[in-house]
């Protein structure tokens, strides 16, 4: 090793050497030296790297009084990390963001949750147990807090004094903003605008010929992002006061089919539960377009899990993908393997390896054939499905599942006879025929039978030449997959995004079933859970009198049945066909963003008066937005008279709105958070302003942002649920809400007093962690529990520690709900422009339009021979293109090709390209990329920007001249297609209405690069 270092170091010395022949003698002169060369930096050694926020001398602990370190969360994405920010005390700025080792999203394993703040430093030295608890934060993570001092940042409201989309603006005092948004009136000189005190009407029908509709208030929409710790009050203390229905986050646009995929899989359209492998102990891994570690959620830790388990452990994996992402490695050999396809044919690939299971009877038969829980109680398992379950074909009762009055009922294995479920533990698992249950003679099949006439549907070797994989590796994955027995896992996510997402996600959730791994140690597991936060022990904060109970129709017919309506009822009543309905209706899907804007042009199902958006980005993040959204959302009199927006930048979106109420960034801001998946104990994370925010701020002096705005909005409307008596505590007491601080001190304490109540802080866990300044709030709110509710603050939240994952061979915490192997809600569920009923089980259907229209007619090979689709960036994300310092890192992206492709077209590297879909185009360089597969072209997600100083903007007479840096770069979304089978809208999945941003047809061609301006 020695000797090796030698001649490395001899070489270094050469190169230097040559080096200096070409220009550099004098720069590689002055390190070599260690000698000064320009600016004088502050250290010799350590040049201008900032000081250490704590040091070991002579083996004792020396924080450093310069700095203060705050536990809080990091919502640069949605993994929403746990993170320590560094922060300067004199100028309260932050210079560096830490992991948290308390929380697992940084750290695995994490630390003891009771080891006290002092000695979580300790463990992190050279004295500790650093290499076991290191804590890190991603490349985002720790450089996303520049955008709190973006100078393109709104600090004070804005109303516009131009034409909507002009970028003009006006500074405006929040209370004079208020008044005028509440009052309405003719408020830009282009006509009255209703304000939102007559807006908020809860009695008079919004449409009388539809009472199921909803009141006039449901004229009222929020359109918000992520769950990133603020929505759910927004949601609970603001809207549902007002008395709308009307609130929805971006999952339309992020990864809607997957969830709802998943909830069709697991029985719950309530509560969309979603499932991630477990990481730590899984033995084969197949992910389908989620590479770990470039996509997926949680991102970095099931990143960082999976290169444990490929190097310490013992995991096989495949991911199949369009392009080779940061998953696959040739340093691990062959367990690691990359199967390129073609995007939107992930169906096809998993529906031909469900018919190679069925066929060879790879599956778990003893796991199938148990028909109810106490089937699974007897037989020592820890799930179960309904796969025995049986599903009438002829009739009026057609798609439904055979039920007597207790409940579903099956063909006993024992002795062939119809008993309930629940009185048997084997049930016959493949039978299509004739039964009689009280008299009456049912057609009926097992949801298995039907999943296997599905499979069947076409051939191997069709789903071979749909999806370009060729048949026999389509068998040996089938055949390792089930290997393994219930130590396999598979995952999907984002790359499902497409017109039969919500099938492919459903179908690669049903690879689990075939071998039982829901809930199984190294299977499939639907996350730790959560201590519980805003309803909890101490109290209610989403409870209080005059909380309205308004169930009404949705601005974007979710949630919903077209059956339900008066349309529909007339129809029938008349003889008529009542089908198709003027549009589509989505009953089992959560919510659509991507509807609003269109629904309310439309008039369909009514037109909104208000819409208010919050840190939303819509415009930017809705594939094909450009194509229509942008026409209907500029003129007030079209789709919204009036648009506010809530967002600390002026992004694509925002640049519509009529008002801008600024928003706190990042670790200005408050939240509880919980994990998506991907962890097997209880977690939340908390986050409370750990330095000044810049804005401007309310008379009270709170600063302007989400929370503060609705409460002084919220008081000014009268609304239930603010100022005095507006919180109630367990114990009868009540208290006001004039802060954000009166629900979250609260919330955090409801985290402490769960179950076993923690300890009490110390003032040594309280100073390190640089919360004193809040120890006076937290004596007002929090009574005698301040100290408990300090102990959370101090980790950044509640953890249960790491030991309490598993019960041996089980997952600790377990899905209790029955999976459907037949979902008798989506079976039963019509296509509202077809009349068709829905398959209640997974089924192969190529890309296609809402009415059926195949992709493959609509949009030839010869005109459009190439598939676009959109990729994760592990490094990018919408909202950040403000943070400056990621530019340092990645400062565009392209548009990314096979070579071979690349001189099929007579293109080059560095050309600069243009990508043509059925509807729009989008421009940038072309770079050449062995890891993408030949008939595709990828772009990497994030970039292209036209807002957050991308573009000018005039405030107050002055412009600010938008920055190349972060117009440059790929605008995807601009290829999104128009469905021609409806009014007004984008190509959507057929069942539950996710924007389709996946599997584009293109062509592409080289065009001249735009010039810059001088």
């Amino acid at each position: 090793m020695q000797n090796s270092r030698r001649k490395f170091l001899l070489g270094t010395a050469a190169v230097i050497g040559a080096a200096s022949v070409a220009g550099y003698k004098d720069t590689l002169s002055a390190v070599s030296t260690l000698s000064d060369k320009g600016e004088k930096a502050d250290d010799s050694i350590y040049f201008n790297s900032p000081e250490a926020e704590y040091s070991y001398l002579d083996d004792n602990f020396e924080p450093n009084e310069r700095y203060k370190v705050c536990a809080t969360a990091c919502i640069g994405c949605t993994t929403q990390c746990g993170v320590r920010v560094k922060i300067d005390r004199k100028t309260d700025k932050v210079v560096r963001v830490l992991g948290n080792p308390y929380n697992l999203l940084s750290t695995d394993p994490w630390i003891p949750y009771h080891t006290p703040v002092k000695e979580s430093y300790t463990l992190l030295s050279r004295k500790g147990k650093f290499e076991t608890y290191r804590s890190n934060v991603c490349a985002r993570g720790n450089s996303v807090f520049s955008k709190i001092y973006d100078e393109f940042r709104v600090l004070k409201p804005l109303k516009r004094v131009g034409k909507r989309g002009e970028n003009k603006w006006k500074e405006i005092e929040i209370e004079q903003l208020i008044e005028e948004i509440v009052e309405g009136g003719d408020l830009f000189g282009e006509g009255a605008v209703k304000g939102l005190k007559d807006v908020r009407d809860t009695k008079t029908p919004i449409n009388p010929d539809e009472p199921i509709f909803g009141p006039k208030s449901n004229g009222l929409c929020l359109i918000g992002t992520t769950h990133e710790g603020r929505f759910k009050t927004v949601i609970h203390r603001f809207l549902k006061s007002f008395g709308t229905s009307n609130f929805m986050g971006h999952t339309s646009i992020c990864g809607l089919s997957m969830r709802a995929g998943e909830a069709a899989f697991l029985g719950n359209f309530k509560k969309y539960p979603h499932l991630k492998p477990d990481f730590e102990n899984t033995r084969y891994l197949l992910s389908i377009g989620t590479p770990p570690g470039q996509a997926g959620n949680p991102f970095k830790r099931q990143g960082k899990l999976l290169c444990r388990a490929r190097t310490e452990g013992d995991i096989e994996y495949a991911i199949v993908s369009p392009m080779l992402g940061n998953s696959d490695t040739i340093a691990v050999g062959d367990r690691s393997s990359w199967i390129p396809i073609i995007p939107g044919t992930d169906l096809a690939f998993v529906m031909g390896m469900l018919q190679v299971i069925i066929k060879e009877k790879l599956y778990n038969a003893q796991y199938l054939a148990m028909p109810s829980s106490q089937a699974m109680k007897a037989m020592g398992d820890v799930s179960h499905t309904n796969a025995t379950h049986l599903v009438i074909q002829e009739g009026k009762e057609t798609g439904k599942i055979l039920k007597d009055t207790n409940g579903p009922v099956v063909l006993d294995a024992a002795d062939n006879t119809l008993k309930p479920a629940a009185a048997v533990t084997q049930a016959v698992l493949d039978y299509t025929g004739e039964v009689t249950l009280d008299g009456t003679t049912y057609q009926v099949q097992t949801a298995f039978s039907e999943l296997k006439k599905n499979a069947n549907e076409f051939t191997l070797e069709e789903y071979s030449l749909e999806c370009g994989i060729n048949a026999t590796t389509i068998l040996e994955v089938a055949r390792k997959f089930t290997s393994f027995g219930r130590k396999a896992s598979i995952d999907c996510h984002g790359g499902t995004m497409h017109t039969t997402g919500f099938y492919t996600a459903y179908a690669v959730m049903m690879l689990g079933a075939m071998i039982g791994n829901l809930n199984y140690k190294g299977g499939m597991s639907p996350g730790g859970g959560a201590y519980k936060d805003f309803v909890g022990k101490r109290y209610n904060l989403f409870g209080y009198k005059g909380k309205s109970k308004i169930h009404a129709t949705r601005i974007d017919k979710t949630r919903m049945a077209y059956e339900k309506t008066n349309a529909f009822k007339k129809k029938k009543a008349a003889g008529e066909n009542p089908y198709p309905a003027r549009d589509t209706w989505y009953p089992f899907t959560n919510a659509l963003e991507s509807e609003v804007i269109t629904n309310s042009a439309k008039g369909y199902p009514y037109k909104l008066d208000v819409l208010l958006s919050f840190n939303s980005n819509f415009m930017y993040g809705t594939c094909g937005g450009q194509n229509n959204i942008e026409e209907l959302i500029k003129d007030p009199k079209k789709a919204v008279p009036l648009f506010i927006a809530v967002d600390p930048f002026i992004n694509e979106t925002s640049k519509y709105a009529d008002y801008i109420i600024p928003d706190s960034v990042l670790y200005e801001t408050w939240g509880v958070l919980h994990a998506w998946a991907g962890y097997q104990t209880k977690l939340n994370t908390v986050r409370f302003p750990v330095i000044k925010p810049r804005q401007a701020t309310f008379s009270n002096g709170e600063p302007i942002e989400m929370l503060s705005f609705m409460i002084a909005l919220g008081k000014k409307l009268n609304l239930p649920g603010f100022g005095k008596k507006a919180i109630k505590g367990n114990d009868g007491s009540w208290y006001p809400l004039n802060k954000a601080e009166d629900i979250y001190l609260r919330a955090f304490e409801n985290i402490a007093m769960d179950g076993t109540p923690v300890p009490n802080a110390t003032d040594e866990d309280i100073a390190l962690s640089g919360i004193d300044n809040w120890v006076p709030a937290l004596k007002r709110i929090c009574g005698a529990n301040w100290r408990k509710t300090a102990y959370v603050m101090a980790r950044g939240g509640r953890y249960q520690d790491v030991e309490k994952s598993y019960q041996g061979e089980f997952l600790s915490r377990k899905y209790k709900k029955p999976i459907q192997i037949y979902n008798e809600k989506v079976g039963t569920t019509r296509n509202s422009l077809t009349g068709e009923r829905h398959s209640g089980t997974v089924r192969f259907y190529p890309q296609r339009t809402v009415k059926g229209h195949s992709f493959a007619k609509l949009f030839p090979r010869d005109r459009y021979p190439l598939t676009a689709f959109a990729f994760k960036s592990n490094v990018l994300s919408t909202p950040n293109t403000a943070a400056s310092l990621l530019k340092e890192i990645k400062y565009t992206t392209y548009i990314d090709i096979n070579p071979a492709t690349a001189k099929q077209f007579g293109l080059r590297h560095g050309d600069y390209v243009q990508l043509i879909s059925g509807n729009g185009h989008t421009e940038g360089y072309l770079r050449l990329r062995n890891g993408v597969h030949p008939d595709t072209v990828g772009v990497e997600q994030g970039d292209g920007r036209r807002g957050e100083g991308a573009v000018d903007v005039e405030i107050n007479g002055q412009v600010k001249r938008g920055l190349i840096a972060r117009k440059t770069g790929v605008f995807y979304n601009k290829i999104g297609l128009m469905d021609p089978d409806r009014e007004l809208a984008l190509t959507t999945d057929f069942v539950c209405g996710s924007n389709a941003r996946q599997a584009i047809p293109v062509n592409i061609k080289k065009i001249n690069p735009p010039r810059s301006k001088a």
